[in-house]
């Protein structure tokens, strides 16, 4: 019969036994050690090459481990040494860092013919029971949204953390407000810039938080966690065509990768559309993720076919981030919204002028229409019409509201 309290690969106790190991502890010390890319490995050499190199990798880590710490495999790639002595955060880093730089410098011999160097990164906590082990899980995340090979020490106040803990409030949130109908979509006037008149709205959801009204920004990351990013978006979508059925004005929907991805939009749509007699041509599609994310031939060709049933394309935020001009002339969309940061700071800084100065004239020639968002004054708007830009968005003409202007 098979000790589950020992790994049958390594030898060595097993998660069961680090289990119960942790239940007894009044105070323990966790490297949570994982290694780095190792899927990889498998992929390169096969399993059975990827069992030998775990191994040699446990071997080695008990040669590399903090005098007095126990071994345990967790489970596939990942290890756990436990040490119960009092260990200052110095004494913590100087023993992760060593043996982080011990798997760096060292050749792995596998086979006769076969060696390899691996990396590793570790997660490190401080504390009693198994929760230790989660904070110390929760240290590599934070690690790798940034790097690996290297450690990184369980701090509950990091921002990493106190984005974690925001997630799961707003996962439970968003749930509940399609539970309960708490979502609500809100419309923000767009100005053309010739006429002077609101023509276009776009639709922003918002979500009724305990009487607050909380923007994507604070639940999009929850949603998209939660698999609801194409709900929120029919949501948007029945509220909006039900909101401008019957009026005169246009108005942008925000869609992400998700919804493309998903490929339920011209169905869904034209549906709607049909439903509250909404011409298509009324309606601009925005593009909220980065123009280089659009190059696969299933989303161009999905594109192409909302537009050829009237709907319009819109690209949000242009000029951050690695917003690409030559894709852009490719793609061609109808219309295209500056990044704010660049309105906002078009008269102090010389950079956001030269910047908005530029994709005016790209778009000018490309016969595409621009929009500036975050117009929040008078003299803003007089440099906004100066440069030519054809349309105008932001709190000087009215902030999101429930009901049309």
């Amino acid at each position: 019969m098979q000790d589950i309290y020992k790994d049958s690969l390594t030898n060595l106790p097993s998660r069961f036994a680090l289990m119960e190991y942790l239940q007894g502890l009044e105070h323990a010390n966790i490297f949570l050690i994982d290694i780095d890319n190792f899927s990889n490995i498998n992929n390169a050499y096969g399993f059975k090459i990827g069992d030998l190199l775990l191994i040699e990798i446990a071997k080695l880590l008990a040669i590399a481990k903090p005098y007095g710490s126990k071994l345990f495999r967790l489970n596939s790639d990942e290890f756990v040494l436990v040490s119960t002595n009092i260990m200052s955060l110095k004494i913590l880093s100087d023993d992760a860092s060593s043996m982080v730089s011990f798997f760096d410098q060292t050749d792995i011999l596998v086979l006769d013919d076969i060696d390899m160097r691996v990396s590793i990164s570790i997660g490190v906590a401080t504390g009693k029971s198994s929760e230790t082990l989660k904070n110390a899980r929760t240290a590599i995340k934070e690690l790798r949204e940034h790097r690996r090979a290297s450690y990184k020490i369980y701090n509950p106040d990091s921002s990493f953390i106190k984005k974690q803990q925001e997630n799961i409030y707003w996962i439970h949130k968003i749930k509940e407000a399609f539970e309960k109908e708490q979502l609500i979509t809100y419309y923000q006037p767009i100005i053309n810039n010739i006429t002077k008149k609101i023509q276009k709205y776009e639709c922003l959801v918002r979500i009724n938080d305990n009487g607050v009204l909380a923007p994507p920004i604070r639940f999009i990351e929850a949603s998209r966690l939660t698999g609801t990013l194409s709900l929120l978006t029919k949501t948007v979508i029945e509220q909006s065509f039900k909101k401008f059925s019957g009026t005169e004005y246009e108005f942008s929907i925000n869609i992400t990768s998700t919804d493309l991805h998903l490929n339920y939009l011209k169905k869904f749509l034209l549906k709607i559309a049909q439903k509250y007699e909404i011409n298509p041509s009324k309606v601009s599609l925005e593009m909220l993720e980065d123009i280089n994310t659009l190059n696969t031939p299933e989303i161009l060709e999905q594109l192409n076919m909302l537009r050829n049933q009237g709907f319009k394309i819109s690209i949000d935020d242009f000029g951050s981030e690695s917003s690409n001009f030559s894709r852009l002339l490719e793609f061609s969309p109808d219309y295209l919204k500056i990044d704010g940061s660049f309105i906002k700071n078009i008269l102090i800084d010389k950079k956001s002028l030269i910047i908005v100065e530029t994709i005016v004239l790209l778009c000018k020639k490309s016969n595409i229409k621009v929009i500036a968002e975050f117009v929040h004054n008078a003299e803003v708007q007089a440099k906004v019409e100066e440069l030519g830009v054809d349309f105008s968005q932001g709190y000087y003409f009215g902030e999101p509201k429930a009901d049309l202007l």
